[in-house]
């Protein structure tokens, strides 16, 4: 089967090696454009761009994935199918019609629709995730599902540690998806529908109003990638990278409402053990 593919995280990158090596590989990559990041603001091209250099597939970069030209280049590549996993930016008509749009969604369809279903899954406590195949629709993720696998979350489990399992995952399970043609099936609206809204800086304050179970969570949901933090009586606000909910045997500074801090990073600094930083603070 011809396909195109549509991705641009790092989550993207392991889906798009798998398929690359399948019966299944795409004739073009389309990704977002580079851009400027970090403090000295070096212009960075997204990890699907830089692997589909590495396969050697044939790169679209485009500002507007629905401007004339890029259809055009879509449409000169003749796909029977478009693949879709973490793009990044909203698929709409005429690709949408035009083409069978299969899309890599990391959660069990209907909970977790959205943009952060890793996170959201971890820091509402579930036990449980997975991947699902959907056929790609104008609504939110709403689209028929034709494959799932559900992937347990250990206690112990961050961002990193999960996708790692579920990209894998995703990666197998697009390409029985392209090989097998499984029926596609309606969600279940009754089902349990929830939403995984966007981080935003809200969801990284680790604020003395939740309780530390749920602050644990939100640390290890947002590592490695986006960081926690706590906000100092001072203003300035404290990176934190792990942290567990505090026992007995705890040291009581680093103790912040119940949370035990274990990996921090100062604001324009490192990240450090929490003693050390602690210490350098000269605090008692």
């Amino acid at each position: 089967m011809r396909t195109i593919y549509l991705g641009t995280s790092d989550f993207a990158v392991a889906v798009l090696d798998r398929l690359a090596v399948s019966e299944h590989r795409p004739a073009l990559v389309v990704t977002r454009p580079d851009r400027r990041k970090g403090r000295g603001q070096h212009t960075s091209a997204p990890p699907v761009a830089e692997a589909a250099r590495r396969l050697g597939i044939d790169l679209l970069q485009p500002a507007d994935l629905h401007a004339p030209e890029v259809l055009e280049a879509i449409a000169a590549a003749q796909p029977d199918t478009l693949v879709v996993c973490a793009y990044g930016a909203l698929i709409k008509e005429p690709l949408l019609s035009g083409y069978e749009v299969f899309n890599v969604h990391p959660s069990l369809l209907p909970r977790w629709r959205g943009a952060a279903p890793l996170e959201r899954a971890i820091m509402a406590g579930d036990h449980e995730t997975g991947v699902a195949i959907m056929r790609l629709t104008a609504g939110l993720d709403t689209g028929p599902v034709c494959l799932v696998e559900p992937e347990p979350i250990a206690p112990d489990d961050d961002y990193g540690s999960l996708a790692a399992r579920l990209r894998a995952s995703g990666g197998e399970l697009l390409v029985r998806a392209l090989t097998e043609r499984p029926p596609f099936v309606e969600q279940d609206e009754e089902a349990g529908v929830t939403y995984a809204e966007k981080i935003g800086p809200e969801d990284r304050l680790l604020g003395p109003e939740r309780p530390a179970e749920e602050r644990e969570r939100t640390v290890r949901a947002l590592r490695p990638h986006i960081g926690a933090r706590l906000q100092l009586p001072d203003g300035a606000f404290l990176g934190v990278w792990a942290a567990r909910v505090a026992g007995p045997d705890a040291d009581p500074r680093l103790v912040a409402e119940g949370l035990e801090l274990l990996e921090v990073q100062p604001a324009g600094g490192r990240r450090m053990p929490a003693d050390a930083w602690m210490r350098g603070r000269g605090a008692p």
